[in-house]
């Protein structure tokens, strides 16, 4: 992006959810588009999710650790080919975990609740699900919330590529109230605590934005989560 007159600061939109910009070096986020490449290949790779009432989201999507569709989870892709899901890397739990320390800050005291580590431990929740989202020009992401997981740990997300606008909104409807977010290349967003069930959404991506470095063309989103589910 251009240069600006003030620079992007971590925010904390609505409590505790967190805007951190340019958390992710450019050489992170190449590592993790080259991993997000080779996630989205065959077998259980990138697929158009479809809805229960017959439509499709605009977004395509691969998991890792658990199949996720809607409204639930699986441990194969019960709606795409039916193969067993790609494991849950520990590398990327590790990272989640360091996400949620660097959003909410050292010395704050985040309840984590049943699934969440140690006392005092700071993010050490025990992350082993990723949904990978890939935007084109025209795709969006209407107003949802997170709630197939059996954990309260908080949601961690990270932008690759085109920037996009980030609708967050209240834990009560669609509706307002609600704070629009642009999150570019390389942004981290947590979302945890009493902000977790909120909805939230994409109304816009911004086409030709992506670090030309990057050599991606439009927008990777990666959602860290805690299933708090058995292991399968």
């Amino acid at each position: 992006m251009d240069a600006e007159l003030f620079p992007r600061d971590r925010t904390e939109i609505a409590p505790g959810a967190v805007h951190v910009p340019d958390w992710l070096t450019p050489g992170r986020q190449k590592e993790l588009l080259e991993a997000c490449r080779e996630w989205a290949r065959p077998p259980a790779g990138l697929r158009t999710v479809r809805t229960p009432g017959g439509g499709t989201m605009t977004s395509r999507q691969v998991c890792l650790g658990r199949h996720w569709y809607p409204y639930g989870y699986a441990s194969t892709a019960v709606d795409g080919d039916g193969a067993p899901v790609k494991p849950f890397p520990a590398w990327l739990g590790e990272l989640g975990r360091r996400a949620v320390r660097d959003a909410y800050g050292e010395g704050e005291d985040e309840d984590k609740g049943e699934d969440g580590g140690e006392e005092g431990d700071r993010g050490a929740y025990g992350y082993d699900i990723a949904l990978v989202n890939f935007y084109d020009a025209d795709a969006r992401m209407g107003m949802h919330r997170d709630s197939d997981e059996e954990s309260d740990a908080p949601v961690v997300s990270l932008s690759l590529g085109d920037a996009c606008v980030f609708r967050f909104g209240n834990t009560a409807s669609r509706g307002r109230p609600y704070t629009d977010v642009e999150l570019r290349s390389g942004d981290l967003f947590v979302f945890g605590g009493p902000s977790r069930s909120a909805y939230h959404g994409v109304p816009r991506i911004h086409p030709g934005t992506a670090p030309p470095e990057l050599g991606l063309t439009g927008r990777l989103n990666i959602t860290l989560r805690v299933s708090g589910l058995p292991a399968a």
